[in-house]
């Protein structure tokens, strides 16, 4: 079916208390597995393409992949921009066919970020395409941050609550314990934190990044405080790179790199299928391609009607 966008999606999340994986790719391979994976699962997926994945394979050919995978299947697939640091590469998105954006304008002063995000939301819903933009700091595991470091960075309910309104975002990448790129995972969401976001916001879906390094049953609480968009990244990596050493080892005496990257493909379908069912949206579609409770139909994005 055709590309969808994510805000009926993650709304109806946030009314059933369930999350969409959001899924990062680099390549072909990893396309097909999230795809594959998301259909067989009968769960709306959304695909991100980060902006080192865009600077690897090309905007076009990102996007011109996931299309064409989402053109394959009868379930919504969203391609999201993950992490877009500008207003220059969020608007090359949105001309590229993009059906979410994101501005990440966390590391600005915070009059900066308003701005930015406000300006980017008018164009982008003039189109009828959400946006979702992030307030505090979800730290990199490279950063060394102590526990009280990245305490400090994180989402302030109060302050969300006034960029929310002001912006007029769709969706809130909120910093709550999360660590980005972490390879265990060990990680717990403040949940009282998150509460809190989430009674001052109720009615806008909450996005984690950094979900890699995070608890499977933190990750699930989580959920029923408003968190409606889990990313994943670093797990699905590992997946991808076990698959490759382990087929080079495997067919050390071939030269046909096809035999270990479908390895490598089987590893991340696996990995996307084990999320989903953590998310509780395995089996949230129709056979129509709709929610099966409630009843619910997708707006193409092809429509390009206004929000």
């Amino acid at each position: 079916m055709p590309l969808v966008t994510s805000k009926e999606i993650l709304l109806t999340a946030l009314e059933n208390h369930f999350a969409v994986g959001a899924f990062n790719a680099n390549n072909m391979e990893q396309i097909q597995a999230i795809v594959e994976a998301a259909q067989e699962e009968r769960a709306p997926v959304i695909l991100q393409v980060s902006q080192g994945a865009i600077r690897y394979a090309g905007l076009e050919f990102a996007a011109g992949l996931v299309k064409t995978a989402a053109s394959l299947v009868d379930i919504p697939v969203v391609l999201h921009l993950d992490h877009g640091y500008d207003f220059d590469q969020n608007v090359r998105c949105l001309r590229a066919g993009f059906t979410s954006l994101m501005y990440d304008g966390s590391k600005k002063p915070y009059e900066e970020n308003v701005a930015t995000t406000k300006r980017i939301v008018e164009i982008a819903h003039i189109a009828g395409i959400p946006v979702e933009a992030e307030l505090g700091q979800v730290a990199k595991s490279t950063d060394d941050l102590s526990y009280e470091e990245i305490c400090a960075l994180m989402t302030d309910p109060h302050q969300a609550k006034e960029f929310v309104e002001t912006t007029g975002i769709d969706s809130l990448a909120v910093a709550c314990g999360s660590v980005h790129a972490m390879k265990t995972q060990a990680a717990e969401l403040d949940i009282e934190r998150l509460k809190a976001i989430h009674e001052q916001i109720p009615n806008t879906p909450l996005v984690l990044h950094g979900s890699s390094g995070v608890k499977p049953e933190s990750l699930v609480e989580g959920i029923q405080h408003g968190i409606c968009k889990i990313n994943v990244a670093t797990y699905l990596n590992q997946a991808f790179t076990r698959g490759m050493k382990e087929g080079l080892v495997k067919y050390a005496g071939s030269v046909d790199p096809r035999k270990p990257l479908a390895l490598s493909r089987e590893y991340v379908k696996e990995a996307v299928r084990e999320k989903i069912q953590l998310f509780k949206s395995a089996g949230v579609i129709d056979s129509s391609g709709g929610f099966r409770s409630p009843p619910k139909q997708f707006r193409s994005a092809e429509l390009g009607a206004a929000e």
